[in-house]
């Protein structure tokens, strides 16, 4: 397990890498970190933001997937039938793109200031896209 820390647009949250449940995916993602990018509200999935990651499709097994995240929890979704993204649910989601219901590899879990996380999706949906830095602690 690894302690992350994100900063998304002027709010502090504490993760946890799920390193057990999606090892390939999270051991993908810290060769990323410190991420840095932005975050925007998403088109066709509920209460969610994501971060889009273009349309090359990367090669990754289906881990801990799920097309209903819990607020909190971020999915990673490799490309194929819609383009790469990273999904973070603030709310009731049902993943999906304009082609349909997707599944994602839930890798990352919001664990301090949950109770943030509408006002920060209503911030990216109202205000705009919001910046997020996610690194570990």
């Amino acid at each position: 397990m690894t302690h992350m820390k994100i900063i998304a647009g002027s709010f502090s949250f504490g993760a946890r890498l799920e390193t057990d449940l999606a090892p390939k995916t999270s051991a993908y993602f810290r060769t990323l970190l410190p991420y840095r990018t932005k975050l925007i509200h998403v088109r066709w999935s509920g209460e969610g933001c994501w971060i889009p990651l273009g349309e090359t499709a990367l090669s990754f097994p289906v881990e801990n997937a799920t097309s209903y995240p819990m607020p909190g929890q971020f999915l990673f979704y490799p490309g194929g039938y819609s383009e790469a993204e990273i999904l973070l649910a603030y709310g009731a989601v049902q993943f999906a793109s304009k082609l349909g219901q997707l599944a994602g590899n839930h890798f990352l879990t919001v664990t301090d200031g949950l109770h943030q996380l509408p006002e920060l999706g209503r911030r990216t949906l109202w205000e705009g896209a919001q910046e997020i830095v996610i690194d570990r602690v």
